[in-house]
């Protein structure tokens, strides 16, 4: 990961069911990010969930992405 990358990590299935119901959304409303970004962690697999947690400034912005 280089360090201007923002911050990806992978949700268990029991974060993304809390995700899912909290946002009242299935899984394919959530954004798109494709298999072969060069930022996805290691192990990553088609339908995993990520959340990337991108710092601007002092202020932390969270964002949520689905494999595809």
């Amino acid at each position: 990961m280089h360090i201007l990358q923002p911050k990806h990590s992978k949700l268990n299935e029991k974060e993304i069911q809390e995700l899912l119901t909290d946002l009242n959304l299935s899984k394919a409303q959530l954004p798109k990010i494709l298999f072969t970004d060069a930022g996805l962690p290691e192990g990553c697999e088609i339908g995993d969930v990520l959340k990337i947690e991108r710092k601007e400034g002092d202020k932390v912005n969270i964002y949520f992405r689905v494999v595809v």
